[in-house]
């Protein structure tokens, strides 16, 4: 401890640049992999669901939740920012809690949603849900790091 920090303040373990790279290229492939499943199985089904429809259809939804996972899984690969990590974790765990919420619980109409409730698993659905939990905890993982750097960054700069 050096003679200049308060008594009992600990030092942090600063991680070095090639080091938290090394993390956090793994964490962002991992992501991006499941936004793009989920985005393919959205799409993919997106027809499929066009029949259930209130205001907007099921379909429509899958639509938006596919272009979301895409824009998120391409913002992702050009920067790590902690905003960019932020709409990842964000898009991934309420895609996670839709299919989840609507796969236990008959919400019934909400507002301009149809009715989505469907209390089976198959095999594409399953597949988006494993991709939307994996993807939630590697997103937030990667977020946790990049607030890491970014403050890392700062305290640097600032010396």
């Amino acid at each position: 401890m050096a003679a200049t920090e308060p008594v009992g303040r600990r030092r942090r373990a600063r991680w070095q640049p090639a080091a938290r790279s090394a993390v956090l290229w793994p964490l962002t492939l991992l992501t991006v992999a499941a936004l793009a499943i989920d985005a393919y199985i959205h799409a993919d089904l997106a027809s499929s669901y066009d029949p259930i429809s209130h205001d907007i259809s099921q379909g429509d939804l899958f639509r938006i939740e596919a272009g979301l996972s895409s824009l998120a899984a391409l913002l992702l690969v050009l920067t790590s920012s902690r905003l960019v990590w932020t709409f990842a974790a964000a898009v991934l765990a309420s895609a996670l809690g839709a299919i989840l919420l609507y796969r236990y619980v008959d919400v019934g109409v909400l507002g301009p949603l149809p009715n989505m409730y469907e209390p089976l698993w198959f095999p594409e659905k399953t597949s988006a849900a494993i991709a939307e939990a994996v993807g939630t905890v590697t997103a937030i993982v990667g977020l946790v790091l990049a607030h890491r750097a970014s403050h890392a960054q700062r305290a640097a700069r600032a010396r």
